[in-house]
């Protein structure tokens, strides 16, 4: 199965490579779509998948192989679609140019030039209602405005455009709020950029959560919307069943868990132990609310209603289904900005399509690009950089939003789908196939024009080093930090033109001299020789690392019922302004009261009526948790 549990990951399908999620709660629909419905009585296979019976994994994995051999990519994507399977086809870059739903998207720009004549770029990444980005303009050639801009006329005294001058008392209101008013905090610094924003964050998994991570660290106020009475997958891991005994046992066989927990014990709350979702929530709170309830959406309506920004990043239809498209909001909220992070977007054949950022990234030619050169794509593994990239233009998509606000006094829409959002930083290889015709080549670690450009081997068991040279000179240092005077000499490696050529041989002869080699050592050795270079560290490694010590990078955190730990730090220092961490990760609920109570007016005889009834409050219901 190539390294992946069964029924998820990448697969070979009749004309190329899908891949598929169909295991936990997704399993029935999956044995379902390749013909397996009688293996729907095995309770074992919703068993963590180390506890399952010799043979059945295999036995499963060959009726999948078959549905694949017979079905072609896209086709098995449409009925994974239809099952309720997660998933993305592996397209090359010429398959994402011509497929229907980015053009119905319109994510393509033509765009002419002097020196290539009218050629297709990758477009936006992100569509604003209100505020739509001018028209895309060609590069520049080299020095051609240079004239122009040493005339004094090219630099005119610019003229602010923000409404200081508006009668809009809300307007107003909120510049003295949040914008122009420095704000002292402890010890002279100003206070977060962002504070006084209130955000209302329904969001799920990866993506959507690490958008509003970024706002609440930059000072936004972030209220999680979450369920209690059902369970979203891949977020708190409330879904996963594993005791401290059974983790500890996995571990020790090998296993590359998921759900960790402090001290390996989920307890009796394991949704708010869980280290992946502690590792994005602090800076925020939580309430509980079921938005498809009538009085879950009366709750959020009430929220957005007061709210400068709403987030959303859940499955196609769910906020349609809840009556909470942008329509509803922004008749309690005209000022809104309101942010859509769907899979593939709101419109077009893939609308209603469920994918995580790894198949995002499937669909428009990356995994593709990253494979091994010398391997099949089943043993590139999941990287989700797609999730990590929408995460960041979700917030600065909503700030830019918050902008254009300030400017005009309107809300708008902001829909960000994954897929999009992604596309233009494959633009090198884009307009390489539009131009040259070379088509998702693979990479591995390799460069096009530095040589050698990979990870080696260093002393110790599974230990390794990252070297990338990108000149003459930089090889002739690497040469004589490894001692290797006859490398250096060797007339396949004079220009990075014969590097690039002699690539296989040459990387496996830096590889002899890196094993047996310190990484720790090598890299400031080759650092102070001009080489770029950097150890391959661990989780441990990274806690003990003397640079991330010396900048106080780790933040200690302390959290009722977790105890507390080193979390990682915020992603850039602004020298005047606080940084200060103001709530850990928020517990299921933590903030109820709050919420219902004080902000948004709900009497306490309402307020726990909706707990009787299970809308609202701090735990999952037994009924749902597994087993």
């Amino acid at each position: 199965s190539g390294g992946q549990i069964p029924a998820s990951g990448v697969r070979p399908a009749l004309d190329g490579y899908v891949n598929l999620h169909g295991f936990g709660a997704r399993l029935p629909g999956f044995l379902a779509m390749i013909g397996r419905e009688d293996l729907v009585v095995r309770e074992e296979l919703f068993q963590p998948y180390a506890y399952w019976p010799d043979g059945l994994g295999e036995e499963l994995e060959a009726s999948y192989a078959e549905f694949l051999q017979r079905t072609p990519k896209l086709e098995a994507l449409r009925q994974a679609q239809e099952y309720g399977v997660l998933g993305g086809a592996l397209l090359t870059i010429g398959e994402l140019l011509e497929n229907p739903h980015f053009r119905d998207r319109g994510v393509w720009d033509t765009i002419d030039h002097p020196c290539t004549g009218p050629l297709e770029y990758p477009g936006r990444p992100f569509i604003m209602s209100a505020s739509p980005r001018p028209a895309a303009r060609r590069a520049p050639l080299l020095g051609e405005h240079g004239a122009a801009l040493e005339a004094p006329s090219a630099w005119p005294a610019r003229e602010r455009t923000d409404s200081t001058d508006s009668t809009d008392s809300a307007d107003s209101a909120e510049r003295a709020q949040w914008r122009d008013v420095p704000r002292p905090a402890s010890g002279g610094l100003l206070r977060p950029p962002l504070e006084g924003v209130r955000v209302a964050a329904a969001t799920v998994v990866w993506a959507g959560p690490h958008s509003t991570q970024l706002l609440a660290e930059w000072g936004a106020e972030v209220i999680r919307v979450e369920p209690m009475n059902r369970i979203h997958p891949n977020t708190r891991g409330a879904e996963v069943g594993l005791t401290k005994e059974q983790i500890e046992e996995q571990l020790r066989d090998g296993a590359n868990l998921a759900a960790l927990y402090p001290g390996l014990d989920p307890k009796d709350d394991r949704w708010n132990r869980s280290a992946n979702f502690n590792s994005h929530a602090r800076n925020k709170k939580s309430m509980t609310v079921d938005i498809s309830a009538p009085e879950g959406r009366e709750a959020f309506l009430r929220l957005a209603a007061v709210s400068d920004v709403v987030i959303e990043n859940n499955s196609p239809g769910a906020f349609e289904r809840a009556r909470l498209t942008w329509d509803e909001l922004r008749e309690v909220n005209p000022r809104l900005v309101m942010v859509r992070m769907p899979a593939f977007g709101l419109s077009g054949p893939y609308r209603d399509y469920r994918s995580f950022g790894t198949h995002a990234e499937a669909m428009v030619g990356q995994t593709l690009f990253r494979r091994y050169i010398d391997g099949e794509p089943e043993l590139s593994g999941d990287v989700l950089s797609a999730d990590a990239m929408a995460g960041v233009h979700g917030a600065v998509a909503a700030m830019m939003g918050l902008r254009h606000r300030q400017r005009t006094g309107e809300g708008q829409l902001i829909e960000l789908p994954l897929a999009e959002g992604f596309i233009p930083t494959l633009g090198e290889f884009i307009l390489d196939y539009v131009m040259t015709g070379a088509d998702s080549t693979a990479q591995g670690n390799t460069h096009r024009w530095h040589a050698p450009h990979g990870v080696y081997p260093a002393a110790g068991e599974d230990q390794w080093i990252a070297i990338d040279v990108a000149g003459d000179e930089q090889f002739a240092a690497l040469c004589e930090a490894l001692g290797s005077p006859a490398l250096a000499a060797d007339p396949r490696y004079a220009s990075a033109a014969g590097r690039r050529e002699h690539r296989v041989a040459l990387e496996a002869s830096i590889g002899e001299l890196t094993a047996a080699r310190d990484k720790e050592a090598l890299f400031h050795e080759l650092q102070a020789a001009g080489v770029c270079a950097a150890p391959v560290r661990d989780a441990l490694e990274i806690l003990a690392d003397p640079q991330l010590a010396a900048r106080e990078w780790f933040r200690e955190i302390h959290m009722p019922t977790v105890g507390t730990h080193r979390y990682p730090g915020y992603l850039f220092k602004l020298r005047n302004t606080s940084d200060e961490v103001r709530l850990p990760p928020p517990r299921l609920g933590e903030h109820n009261e709050e919420v219902y109570l004080d902000l948004l007016g709900y009497s306490r005889e309402e307020y726990d009526a909706m707990v009787a009834r299970g809308i609202v409050g701090t735990r999952y219901p037994d009924e749902i948790l597994p087993g």
